[in-house]
């Protein structure tokens, strides 16, 4: 009994770790991508297009150069993403 919840333990900080983890914008999927708030299949792919034309994002703050984000959306977005 004490092994599974030990087990149980765990499992749970282990996907809470994970879940918990900033996105990398200038390696993420375009499925990861859309797996943020506000972002969604066109935002994700503007995002891509202009990391694959310009480069890396420098900071997060350069998201709001990618065509349909703003600094609300960046702001939002602040806590869940970062750049590596």
């Amino acid at each position: 009994m004490f092994k599974k919840m030990i087990f149980a333990l765990c499992v749970l900080l282990f996907t809470a770790g994970t879940a918990l983890a900033a996105l990398n914008i200038n390696t993420a999927t375009k499925e990861e991508l859309q797996g943020l708030s506000g972002i969604g299949p066109a935002k994700a792919a503007a995002i891509i297009e202009h990391r694959e034309r310009v480069g890396k994002f420098m900071s997060v703050d350069d998201l709001v150069n990618v065509e349909g984000i703003g600094a609300k959306t960046v702001d939002a977005l602040r806590e869940s993403i970062t750049v590596k």
